[in-house]
């Protein structure tokens, strides 16, 4: 299990849903904004089909769950939270999301980016992996190589002064094979914070930081470390 933590220029991060950041990586986020890491969000869908209230509809979530997501960028530090829109549990890999995740990358040119691994189908024998995590995960993958890559895919981005950016180094989250851990230890405390801000998708506070401490609890074992999160590192030849 590698270990050794890198402090990249910029991390962008290409995930589904709302909340999506904080629980998979809300204390590496918290350690990269710290040492000056700029850290910007892209959040693919609008999130507005996660709620079991009988009296919230999917406009009024959409525009809850884009409040929460806001606060929760701002306790850990991140500089800016782009919403692509996309309707919630309907997203799948095609042209236009790959045309989407393609410009983000071009504008903001990322020196790491973070998202879904895409093979992870089950975790165990009783979870089955959210569809548009593996359909975002799939699609950025494409768009991080060869797309945003190859000058010629996408010609309407370089007539708009949009060059052609190579990322290099990426993290996988929600993945069966994790080959790096980061040590949370001491933001552990923040990353819960900042799940708090995710109102209308949790029940007890208490309920979720004991979940959240015990599961990075595991995450660390193995290593040196108290608190843990885990990812699959994918570091890119040129």
């Amino acid at each position: 299990m590698q270990t050794d933590f890198p402090v990249p220029k910029r991390v962008l991060f290409i995930v589904a849903h709302p909340d999506d950041t904080e629980f998979s990586s809300g204390g590496t986020i918290a350690r990269w904004t710290q040492a000056g890491t700029e850290v910007i969000y892209v959040i693919v869908t609008d999130g507005s089909k996660g709620s079991d209230d009988p009296e919230m509809t999917p406009e009024g979530l959409a525009r809850l769950r884009e409040e929460e997501q806001r606060a929760a960028a701002r306790v850990l530090g991140v500089s800016e939270v782009r919403f692509l829109g996309y309707t919630d549990g309907e997203v799948y890999n095609t042209p236009q999301l790959r045309r989407d995740l393609v410009r983000q990358i071009r504008e903001l040119r990322p020196d790491l980016v973070v998202t879904f691994d895409p093979t992870a189908r089950f975790f165990g024998h009783a979870r089955i992996n959210h569809p548009d995590h593996r359909a975002v995960g799939d699609t950025a993958l494409d768009a991080i190589f060869p797309l945003a890559r190859d000058r010629l895919n996408f010609p309407e981005h370089e007539r708009e002064g949009l060059r052609p950016h190579h990322v290099r180094d990426i993290f996988l989250v929600g993945t069966n094979e994790p080959n790096f851990a980061v040590d949370i230890t001491a933001t552990i405390d923040r990353k819960i914070e900042a799940l708090l801000c995710h109102r209308s998708q949790i029940g007890h506070p208490q309920e979720l930081a004991t979940y959240i401490r015990e599961r990075a609890r595991l995450a660390a074992e193995g290593t040196p470390y108290q608190y843990a999160e885990r990812f699959r590192r994918l570091v890119l030849l040129r």
